[in-house]
């Protein structure tokens, strides 16, 4: 286009689209209209109602600033701060994971298993942005949640999603290792977990915006990515009610192994595997015998 016409908004997301193709985006739209509508503060819907009108100096500047480093590898939910998750908004930091569509299966799974339970218990393992135990506590009226993880910071990120979603008086957060800061506490209906899964040797071959941004904490599982499945596995049974749930996120290449740590469990039954969209396991269940 030549130089003089006018930045609109319609122009600025052609521009910057292209750029990001040319540059290899998986999605160089989506990007694009991301990043704009959070300097604008518009919903991105409002970016085509307003597709003729021109950005100032002051907003280009900031979004020419997010291009750059998106271009450079940072993820866009960590640029503009959120991500959503089962239709909620949630605050994101590079101290806690992305929340990811296929994590939305837990969820589902969760509100299968409660679906008769009138106030049921549970524990979210590895809580990060608190995506898993927020958006179960929202879409389950009654639903008490005691929240883990490693990291103070990422507690901080989940305490303010709780807030936002109004569920805070119902999630207790707990800083410490997997279920550790719960022994001895009285047996719930179901823990949740989305785990750390990848191999120690894999994690330097995963995306680069994965691999230099997101925790390492909540990527790198062990030698062979089971690590944090064993040590649930034998620590869950105590905590989990006689038919009580066990539900448990994978690598879309791990059901066999993950569904034999259960099996060799004392106390805990394998019961299904959950596929997702795309056909890949995605979720593994277990029962407290």
């Amino acid at each position: 286009m030549p130089p003089e016409e006018p930045w609109t908004i319609g122009r600025l997301l052609a521009w910057t689209a292209e750029f990001f193709k040319k540059k290899g985006s998986d999605s160089p739209r989506l990007d694009a209209e991301v990043m704009l509508a959070h300097v604008l503060g518009y919903e991105r819907v409002q970016l085509y109602t307003h597709y003729e009108d021109v950005v100032g100096e002051r907003a280009r500047g900031e979004y020419r600033d997010l291009v750059r480093r998106r271009s450079e590898g940072t993820p866009v939910a960590y640029l503009v701060g959120r991500k959503e998750f089962y239709s909620l908004r949630f605050d994101v930091t590079p101290a806690v994971l992305i929340p990811r569509p296929e994590t939305e299966f837990v969820v589902m799974e969760f509100l299968a298993a409660v679906k008769e339970i009138e106030g049921p218990t549970a524990i979210d393992v590895g809580t990060g942005s608190g995506c898993i135990a927020v958006a179960c506590a929202k879409h389950k009226p009654g639903a008490r949640f005691a929240a883990i993880d490693a990291s103070a910071d990422a507690l901080d990120v989940a305490r303010r999603n709780a807030a936002r979603h109004a569920v805070a008086d119902r999630i207790e957060f707990l800083e410490g290792d997997l279920l550790a800061p719960l022994a001895g506490r009285p047996a719930v209906d179901v823990i949740v977990s989305n785990p750390p899964y990848i191999a120690t040797a894999e994690v330097e071959a995963l995306d680069p915006g994965v691999r230099d941004f997101e925790p390492r904490l909540a990527l790198d599982g062990g030698v062979d990515g089971l690590d944090a499945y064993r040590r649930i596995a034998a620590q869950a049974p105590p905590l989990l009610k006689s038919g009580g749930r066990l539900i448990l996120e994978i690598g879309f290449s791990q059901d066999a192994e993950v569904a034999a740590i259960i099996e060799s469990t004392p106390g805990l039954r394998f019961s299904a595997t959950v596929r997702d969209l795309q056909g890949h396991p995605r979720v593994v269940l277990a029962t407290r015998e």
